[in-house]
């Protein structure tokens, strides 16, 4: 057995390494690129199998191909198409209790041969479901044996001895991406399913709407124009936001008065006694349309130093009414 020394061990001073990283990803972006042309029928009944699957889609490989399996199996399912990932060596010792016959198999292994997987090829077709495998080896054992295969072979790793999976798993974690953005599309899987399923991450919380988050009903704000200052300061102290929206008699939004605009008024104590809220409001307040963005209402009040925004339905009634320190205090960013 050869013995390590110390040459053995030592970095390559004279490498490039910025030369070098630009190189795997080169390598990298080819093998992905080169798919491009393979997407074609077999890609496509891929799609429609899983489409008409009336259970879920069980994703299974092993090393990093597992690794890649588990990515794919979790994008599947933030995006409206329910799988789990099945560990080859625990499904041969029970875990194939999980596969259901109304389920789909998506297997990964570049070689094709992959022995733990091999063990469970007579327990799928038995239990009949459809098997889609992503493979660099169309010849192979496992390509043979299954319903549609998907070619992720590249013609190099990035790995200078061609053995650590480099570009192979690029490869089949993009065309994994590529099936579940195809299958979210045939979906119709809008912005809301998304929210839905992503209710504690910043990616939902950028796709709550104003109507999700809003304070309604009897909690918003209302005077009257013809209100009187007493009215109009009992209101905003009531419901505490800081202001009041003021409506005509159609209930719609004519103005909106805040707490500082009565500080502003207190200054001129004489000339308040009388005032009627029609007197006292901002005629041309910044607004926003129920169901748009959260984020969108969190932007104009940061950008006209505001505390508070009416949420208003199409024909301007108030139906609504958000407090910079809520949104804050949900997470919402802005847009």
């Amino acid at each position: 057995m050869e013995s390590i020394n110390e040459n053995t061990l030592a970095a390559d001073e004279n490498l490039n390494v910025i030369e070098y990283a630009r190189k795997v990803l080169l390598i990298e972006y080819k093998a992905i690129e080169a798919l491009i042309d393979r997407v074609g029928t077999e890609f496509e009944e891929a799609v429609n199998i899983i489409l008409n699957c009336k259970g879920r889609v069980i994703v299974t490989g092993i090393g990093k191909s597992g690794i890649v399996g588990k990515k794919i199996a979790a994008t599947l399912t933030s995006t409206g198409t329910s799988a789990i990932f099945l560990h080859p060596a625990e499904g041969v010792h029970g875990d194939l209790g999980m596969v259901l016959k109304d389920d789909v198999v998506i297997c990964i292994s570049k070689s094709g041969n992959t022995g733990e997987i091999s063990q469970l090829f007579p327990v799928f077709k038995k239990i009949g479901v459809p098997i889609i495998t992503f493979t660099g080896n169309l010849r192979s054992a496992l390509a043979e044996r299954s319903d549609v295969v998907l070619d992720v072979s590249v013609e190099e790793e990035a790995c200078p001895n061609d053995l650590a999976p480099t570009a192979s798993t690029t490869a089949a974690m993009a065309l994994g991406d590529a099936l579940a953005v195809a299958l979210l599309q045939k979906r119709h899987f809008k912005r809301e399913d998304f929210v839905f399923l992503h209710p504690g991450g910043a990616l939902g919380k950028k796709l709550i709407k104003t109507d999700e988050i809003m304070f309604s009903g009897d909690k918003v704000p209302v005077v009257h124009y013809s209100a009187s200052i007493q009215d109009v300061i009992l209101e905003i102290t009531k419901k505490r936001f800081g202001g009041t929206c003021v409506v005509d008699d159609q209930n719609k939004l004519v103005g909106i008065i805040t707490d500082g605009d009565l500080r502003r008024l207190m200054q001129k104590p004489n000339e308040i006694q009388n005032l009627t809220a029609k007197d006292m409001m901002n005629k041309n307040p910044k607004t926003v349309e129920i169901g748009c963005l959260a984020s969108k209402a969190r932007q104009i009040m940061e950008n006209f130093n505001i505390m508070q925004i009416a949420v208003l339905d199409l024909e301007r009634h108030p139906v609504g009414m958000l407090h910079l320190h809520d949104l804050l205090e949900a997470g919402i960013e802005l847009s």
